[in-house]
């Protein structure tokens, strides 16, 4: 494969892991179940903790799937021409979630897709994020703190477990999720963030 074909071919990937990224089932789900837009309501969120805030649990559960598979689809289905396809969709379905086009690229927080587009790279490394957030959830109850801290240790369990490359790509996608919880930082530095099970 010469190098421009190799180019086109990552370029593709790209934008076909954008496309299913920025999916947006949060909006979806809630208007087929009559809810109207989830923008306008809580934190104007479009990802699973903003859909809770319905009150409809199945719907939360729903979205928190539909965005963490459609980061494994992009992966896996991209993977099948090559490792190196897999981890350029991967990074392309995370900008479609952040920036879905068809929300003027006001998109989610991404940490289920995040977490998706993990099962599908390395299912081992998803298994210790895994790890890692329920540890520090239950030791701190801050879900935001737990997640924030799972995804930055990511790119140094991807460079132990051999994957150097695969790691430098989720750096952009950590710096990206870490400037996306911003606020939820603010809260946590000030120690007004809501805990797990708080009311209120």
């Amino acid at each position: 494969m010469s190098d421009d074909t190799h180019m086109l071919y990552l370029l593709a990937a790209l934008v076909f892991g954008y496309l299913l990224g920025s999916i947006p089932f949060g909006v979806i789900f809630t208007r087929m179940a009559g809810l109207g837009d989830i923008r306008n309501v809580g934190s104007g969120n479009i990802g699973a903790t903003n859909v809770l805030r319905t009150g409809r649990k199945g719907l939360a559960a729903a979205t928190l799937v539909g965005d963490a598979l459609k980061g494994t689809a992009a992966v896996l289905i991209a993977g099948y021409w090559g490792q190196d396809l897999a981890t350029i969709a991967a990074l392309g379905a995370f900008l479609g979630h952040l920036f879905p086009v068809w929300l003027g690229f006001k998109g989610g927080k991404g940490v289920a897709t995040f977490i998706g587009i993990l099962i599908g790279l390395m299912p081992l490394a998803a298994v210790i994020f895994a790890l890692i957030w329920l540890g520090l959830a239950y030791l701190t109850r801050y879900s935001s703190l737990s997640a924030l801290v799972a995804t930055a240790a990511t790119p140094l369990v991807l460079w132990v477990l051999g994957e150097p490359k695969m790691g430098g790509v989720m750096v952009i996608l950590v710096v990206l999720l870490w400037w996306k919880h911003s606020e939820n930082i603010n809260r946590l530095l000030a120690g007004t963030e809501g805990k797990i099970g708080q009311k209120g």
